[in-house]
């Protein structure tokens, strides 16, 4: 049975911003092998979530993991994205999905953004 991996942003209208997810994408894809991985936004920039999961079904997926690349478990994480699901569900009866944990705390954030405080404290020669 075909797994996909659907991240999924919040949307800009910003396109350097919405390029950084596929970016991201490719990467994951990279280093984890799946061979499904679409991106999707909640608003203000296509594909949809919707779209994304059809994309994904399109390409046999009968499972996909839902991954909210969000910081935190918000409103979009604790309730839109949920419904999505559910919507999703009735045109793709038989679909498993599951919704991942966003990224929250973790220490490799703490790494990074320590490595960006640090790279913008030398650009600004302080």
């Amino acid at each position: 049975m075909k797994t996909a991996i659907l991240l999924m942003g919040h949307g800009s209208r910003i396109a350097e911003a919405n390029r950084a997810l596929n970016t991201i994408a490719a990467l994951v894809k990279e280093q984890t092998g799946y061979e499904i991985i679409e991106v999707s936004f909640r608003e203000m920039h296509p594909p949809s979530i919707q779209d994304g999961i059809d994309r994904c079904v399109a390409q046999g997926a009968r499972r996909i993991l839902l991954y909210p690349y969000f910081l935190f478990a918000g409103a979009h994480v604790l309730e839109d994205l949920p419904a999505e699901m559910a919507a999703a569900v009735k045109r793709h009866p038989g679909l498993q999905m599951k919704l991942g944990k966003p990224l929250g705390v973790h220490p490799k954030l703490a790494e990074i953004v320590t490595e960006r405080v640090t790279e913008s404290l030398t650009e600004a020669g302080w």
